[in-house]
């Protein structure tokens, strides 16, 4: 649509002033078919007409269109249209098509336009825009085929050495052209004149190496393009400006019609209801009156003319403290009350009360400040109304707004709480049995000498019949739990020297027993202890009918002497074969005592067995890189994991049902996995030194034990950080262990006392685990600062094994 002024002409109106109307020309050779070709120019609905009704165009105008889609194929179109009319037999329809063309071809251009309502449709009235439809041609429909050239941004220079040029949309090869192949600028010069005497317009497609002929609908559009119009000629550049919103009718443009109303609409307005508030407030203050609120009055200062100013009204109406604290500013701080009056204060104190001369020559001297009755001198008056007028009550008045005034008064809120809401609901202990509560057999050690040896290790069978301890006399004992018979006793002091080179055979010196740890899987039964630098494996002699092949296979290597296959784990560990004399004791057992001794660099700290009981770890602190070793048992072989140390190793031990290996030094816990041989996570305690480890049968938790008197609780699938840190005790642990079959839990340290809690693990992980301390069990005494050094649960039983420094061994049941 055009924008119309006044005194000036547009060029499109001069346009249409130069060449001749087409309007005239279309009816001059078809006349009786004019109105069929009609078209209604207006965006809106190409379908309807100005007055509602339905417009249809021709099937010739609309295989003109078709024509017009296809650039530069117009040939193409011809002989399918030819073809089409052919069959059909439609002769007159052809002839009266080709009339159209021509009609095209040789007419000049000329566009109407009108403008639109607010609807969008055109006004009645208006011209439309003959022969040309809307632009609306795509890259897609020029190739329809698929046998143009589908290189892209590809450069053409590439293929000057190749009979092609590129390939189309199927694969094929776009073969050059001969003329441009061959370079015969002569007959491009005769062709380009060719097209000139006859009105052709050629240009050459260099993507595709082939000449395009431009059509009549082409060169209008270039045409319009450099006289600077736009493209189309329906495209309005400046179009009448629409307001639909704040026209006559809002909803004709249909915008937000189909939204819902907004939860607001249906809810009461809050400011309607601080007006209301507002108008009841100044209501009950006597602002304004009920004839004001319903329209009697329309101004209350007509009301307010007629009071009495001198009337009576109330000085005090009891809602002050309403208004104190409803007022805006801080808040309102009552002043404190002065202290009650004393007995000094009485007209007839107590004798005891009343100042002699000298003590009011005293207080005279003295500030006011620190008289014992400030600026008041008791005295006694035989009736009340002999009493006079106090001479300092000003002075004490003011005295008391100075003290209100200057100094700086704080509300202080204080929470009404009962400490007993604030400590956590625990369960009864009584309904978190069984667990272990009494004493009840004691282990007696045989010695030789003033004072037992100390006891450092415990460890009971996995059926719970046998127990091994070990001793500071380098002595293991096997004991029968139930009855505390000592079955057998294996001096692994003198068998740690005869394997060390480095010893002195007039050496006396007595190597402890640190570790004893018995084989977790019931059908071998072989025991690992730990004396000096070697670990030493021993044959328990318990096993069965069904256990003692077994027995004897797991330790068939280790009896041989071992077989370590790498070079680095040969320089780090030995294995010795060892002989014993000692008799099973059981009747079905083949061997007895100290089988094989390993022999490391330095003294063997810590040692753990894998839950099936063929591999074990052994920990040796100072050793550097091969502090930590695995072992295989069955193979006689060992590994060395690590290649260089990461701190000081204290403990380690295996996951129950993964292959991870906890490795923990002074400070952390490292856990690493062993096929992938990789570092899984680093597990931060905050203790200075970590004295013990044990991980929980489901494998997803952990507790630490340090030399700091703190048990750390690790929630493996939460955070490296401590989920829980238990201190309950007085002095440093030095063991924690989890039962493998109920949820209980226990630590032992230097103060003598064993702590057990209820250490319930829930398979839900969206719950917690329960930890409650129910028994703290005591019974070892002191001796130079060591109290109790190890514990074990029974395997089966709620009962607990303690090794003290005192050399007794108890076991705790739950009775």
């Amino acid at each position: 649509m055009a924008r119309k002024t006044k005194g000036k002409k547009s060029k499109k109106e001069e346009v249409e002033e130069e060449t001749p109307d087409l309007e005239s020309v279309d009816q001059g050779e078809n006349s009786d078919d004019s109105s069929q070709y009609s078209y209604d120019g207006s965006d809106g609905d190409d379908s309807q007409g100005d007055d509602g009704s339905d417009v249809y165009v021709s099937d010739a105008y609309e295989d003109d269109e078709d024509d017009f889609e296809d650039q530069g194929s117009s040939d193409e179109d011809e002989e399918l249209l030819e073809k089409q009319h052919e069959d059909d037999g439609s002769v007159d329809e052809m002839n009266q098509m080709e009339d159209l063309e021509q009609t095209y071809e040789s007419a000049p251009r000329k566009w109407k336009s009108g403008k639109r309502s607010a609807t969008g449709n055109s006004r009645k009235g208006t011209a439309e825009s003959q022969l040309m439809h809307t632009d609306d041609l795509s890259s897609d429909d020029e190739d329809e085929d698929g046998t143009g050239n589908r290189i892209g941004k590809v450069p053409l220079h590439w293929y000057d050495d190749y009979d092609h040029i590129g390939y189309d949309a199927h694969g094929k090869k776009v073969a050059k052209s001969a003329s441009k192949s061959e370079g015969d600028r002569v007959d491009q010069a005769i062709a380009n004149a060719d097209n000139q005497s006859t009105g052709k317009f050629v240009v050459h497609d260099a993507l595709n190496d082939k000449s395009v002929e431009l059509t009549q609908r082409q060169l209008e559009i270039i045409r319009r393009i450099q006289n600077g119009a736009y493209a189309h000629p329906e495209h309005d550049g400046n179009p009448d400006y629409i307001d639909y919103f704040s026209g006559v009718n809002p909803e004709v443009s249909g915008l937000n019609s189909n939204r819902y109303l907004p939860k607001s609409k249906f809810q009461p307005s809050k400011w309607e209801k601080m007006q209301v508030d507002s108008l009841l407030r100044k209501l009950e203050q006597g602002y304004i009156t009920m004839d004001y609120l319903t329209g009697k009055v329309r101004d209350m200062n007509d009301v307010n003319k007629n009071k009495d100013p001198n009337a009576p009204f109330l000085l005090w109406t009891g809602a002050e403290e309403d208004e104190l604290n409803m007022r805006k500013g801080p808040q309102h701080i009552a002043a404190p009350k002065a202290a009650p009056p004393g007995h000094a204060e009485s007209y007839i104190p107590p004798d005891e009360y009343i100042p002699t001369e000298e003590e009011l020559k005293q207080w005279e001297e003295m500030e006011v400040k620190d008289r014992p009755h400030g600026l008041l001198v008791p005295k006694k008056f035989p009736n009340l109304r002999s009493v006079g007028a106090y001479k300092h009550s000003v002075r004490e008045a003011f005295e008391r707004c100075l003290d209100l005034y200057l100094c700086p008064r704080v509300m202080k809120r204080r929470l009404n709480i009962d400490p007993e809401s604030l400590v956590p609901k625990l369960p009864k202990a009584s309904d978190l049995r069984p667990f272990p509560t009494a004493k009840c057999i004691e282990y007696k050690t045989p010695y030789d000498g003033d004072e037992a040896p100390v006891i450092r290790c415990v460890s009971c069978s996995p059926n719970g019949q046998f127990l091994a301890s070990g001793a500071s006399d380098g002595i293991v004992r096997l004991w029968e739990v139930e009855t505390g018979r000592l079955l057998r006793s294996w001096d692994l002091s003198q068998v740690a020297k005869s394997v060390d080179p480095d010893c002195d055979e007039n050496d006396d010196t007595i190597k402890p027993v640190v570790t004893v740890e018995w084989n977790p899987n019931a059908a071998h039964h072989c025991l690992l202890a730990a004396v000096g630098k070697c670990a030493v494996i021993l044959a328990t002699g318990t096993e069965g009918a069904h256990d003692a092949a077994i027995t004897e296979a797991l330790l068939s290597e280790a009896k041989s002497g071992g077989n370590v296959k790498t070079e680095k784990a040969a320089k780090a560990v030995k294995w010795h074969s060892v002989k014993s004399d000692s008799k099973p004791v059981s009747s079905f057992g083949l061997s007895s005592g100290p089988l094989c001794a390993l022999l490391t660099r330095n003294e063997v700290a810590s040692l753990r067995w894998h839950v099936k009981g063929d591999y074990f770890v052994t920990v040796s602190p100072k050793a550097g890189a091969p502090s930590v070793l695995i072992h295989h048992l069955s193979k006689g072989n060992s590994q060395q994991p690590f290649s260089k140390a990461k701190g000081e190793a204290q403990t380690a031990c295996f996951h129950p049902n993964k292959p991870f290996l906890f490795v923990a030094t002074q400070q952390h816990v490292r856990v690493y996995h062993l096929v992938k041989q990789t570092m899984v996570k680093r597990l931060i305690s905050g203790c200075r030194w970590i004295s013990s480890m044990d991980v929980h049968p489901s494998g997803d938790h952990l507790i630490v034990g340090s030399l700091d008197r703190r048990m750390i609780w690790f929630d493996l699938d939460l955070s490296h950080t401590p989920f829980k840190t238990l201190k309950y005790h007085e002095r440093a642990l030095r063991s924690t262990k989890f039962h493998h079959r109920y949820p209980l839990m226990a630590s032992a340290s230097d103060d003598g006392a064993v702590h057990v809690f209820h250490s319930m693990v829930y398979s839900d992980l969206m719950r917690n685990p329960l930890i409650i301390p129910v028994k703290i069990l005591r019974g070892h005494n002191i001796r130079k600062k060591l109290g109790v050094l190890n514990l074990s649960f029974h395997p089966t039983q709620p009962w607990l094994f303690t090794a003290g420094a005192d050399g007794r061994i108890f076991l705790y049941q739950d009775i």
